[in-house]
């Protein structure tokens, strides 16, 4: 490979990383929500369906962007979920106190269904330049996308609190920027021609599945037992994570923390997410697909049966280490993903192949739900773990089963 061609994986992928970086404000609903709570006095079902529209219009938008991408290059999708995302979020800092389900259609429908065209081209565009490091290289753009809520979270939270700005203006600002720099991105980032000289993907030996032989289409993964599988798997453990996130504040004060120690830690576990990310994507490239399910799958189990001791006994030491696990086990989902539609199913339809893949996070969206429920039919955390125990040990019965197509 030329040095030409290095200097642009390096500069493809620092541009990959920076929009994740904005694009994963999405994630954000928990400090984004809260001037309408506070202000408009809207209530928590309402501001929580909200959500729940956004991860649909999400995953829909990541299908359509795979759709915009076989026609046409990076730049038309990337531009229009650009203008998605700036309409969606400025549109929403004119939002009228008695009309919340405006909300759902500003911020869910249009930043959600613009930030999954945007998730979804530049996942698959940036990987294209990697096809040596895939799990690398997707696992430092989900870092992008994962840490967001640390990095720019805290920023948002003053520019809401401060009287000059208001939390109008600073959804007017976020749309702004967020949509200059999807657009841009759109300009900037290229697929790589026919004739660019890349490294190739390494062939595995002892055993090892990796080298996809093959371009599946998306009927043909869909059919497929192995696909069937895979997706159940990344659902049930995927859904350990959204529940945890969706109620991590409320369950460290359970156990003995302090306001302020329980919003550091919500920060901390985003920490982890995003770490996780990076951490799975060189363990992919180096051991492979199947030794790498199995640690974020007994990750995930670690996880899950510490916190549900420590919500037992009470510990706050053993929360924060289950909480810290739980973001390495989240953050490790995106990135298997990614790289496990590619290794298995082939790069040609990769954007469709790995759109629907990611509609795992609606049904874990639900689980996440249904873990909510338990919470407050019970009244406490222990159900939920218990349920949340058992998926991670259904989701090791299936990672073993599953084999290449």
């Amino acid at each position: 490979m030329t040095t030409s061609n290095m200097n642009k994986r390096c500069f493809y992928l620092t541009i990959g990383i920076l929009s994740m970086l904005f694009s994963g404000i999405l994630y954000a609903w928990s400090i984004l929500k809260v001037p309408f709570k506070e202000v408009y006095g809207w209530s928590d079902s309402a501001l929580a369906f909200n959500f729940t529209v956004t991860m649909c219009f999400f995953c829909l938008g990541a299908f359509f962007g795979s759709l915009l991408s076989k026609r046409f290059n990076s730049r038309v999708p990337l531009i229009l979920s650009g203008i998605l995302v700036g309409a969606g979020f400025a549109i929403t800092g004119i939002i009228p106190r008695d009309a919340y389900y405006i909300l759902y259609i500003t911020y869910g429908i249009l930043a959600g269904t613009g930030i999954g065209i945007s998730y979804n081209v530049i996942v698959s565009t940036v990987n294209m330049w990697f096809p040596d490091k895939k799990g690398l290289c997707s696992g430092c753009l989900m870092m992008g996308f994962g840490i967001s809520t640390l990095l720019l979270g805290e920023i948002i939270s003053k520019m809401f609190s401060d009287p000059a700005i208001g939390f109008k203006k600073t959804y007017i600002i976020m749309g702004i920027v967020i949509g200059i720099i999807l657009i841009l991105s759109g300009f900037l980032l290229k697929r790589p021609s026919k004739d660019t000289t890349l490294p190739k993907p390494k062939i595995k030996t002892s055993g090892s599945d990796e080298v996809c032989t093959k371009d599946y289409s998306t009927s043909e993964m869909i059919k497929s037992f192995t696909f069937i599988r895979a997706f159940v798997f990344f659902i049930f453990v995927t859904a350990v994570g959204n529940s945890v996130i969706s109620f991590a504040r409320d369950m460290v004060l359970s156990v003995g923390a302090t306001a302020s120690l329980a919003t550091t830690l919500v920060g901390v576990l985003a920490i982890f997410n995003g770490v996780g990310r990076v951490i799975t994507g060189m363990v992919y490239d180096i051991l492979g697909r199947r030794t790498t399910m199995l640690c974020a799958n007994t990750v995930t189990i670690v996880a899950a049966a510490i916190t549900l001791v420590s919500i037992v006994t009470n510990s706050l030491v053993l929360c924060i280490i289950g909480l810290c696990l739980t973001g390495i086990s989240y953050g490790s989902c995106p990135t298997i993903t990614a790289a496990f539609t590619s290794s298995f199913y082939g790069q040609k339809h990769y954007a469709t192949n790995y759109s629907i893949t990611n509609f795992n996070l609606i049904f874990a969206s639900f689980v996440a739900n249904i873990s909510n429920s338990l919470l407050i039919s019970t009244g406490s955390y222990t159900a939920p773990f218990i349920m949340l125990l058992l998926l991670s040990l259904a989701a090791l019965v299936l990672n073993f089963s599953i084999r290449r197509p």
